[in-house]
């Protein structure tokens, strides 16, 4: 797999132990950037961005009004 993964992880006896599972193949090289987490600050960013998705979920995103046309939604000369 090509990209980017984020996970949490626990650093015990002198290795990384991911908190959850990677989609990596045995031995492939990666690259490693440590940000520690200040665990009540990470309990209260999940809180936010559950709420957060929640509220998304609730918005009703709806317009009677039919949609703009291309030319309409940029400035042309």
């Amino acid at each position: 797999m090509k990209g980017t993964q984020v996970t949490d992880a626990i650093y015990a006896d002198g290795v990384l132990k991911p908190v959850g599972p990677l989609e990596l193949q045995e031995a492939q090289r990666v690259r490693i950037i440590v940000e520690t987490l200040d665990e009540a600050g990470a309990r209260d960013r999940e809180a936010a961005y559950r709420r957060l998705l929640a509220g998304i979920e609730s918005m009703n995103f709806v317009s009677q009004a039919p949609l703009p046309k291309r030319d309409e939604l940029h400035d042309r000369p």
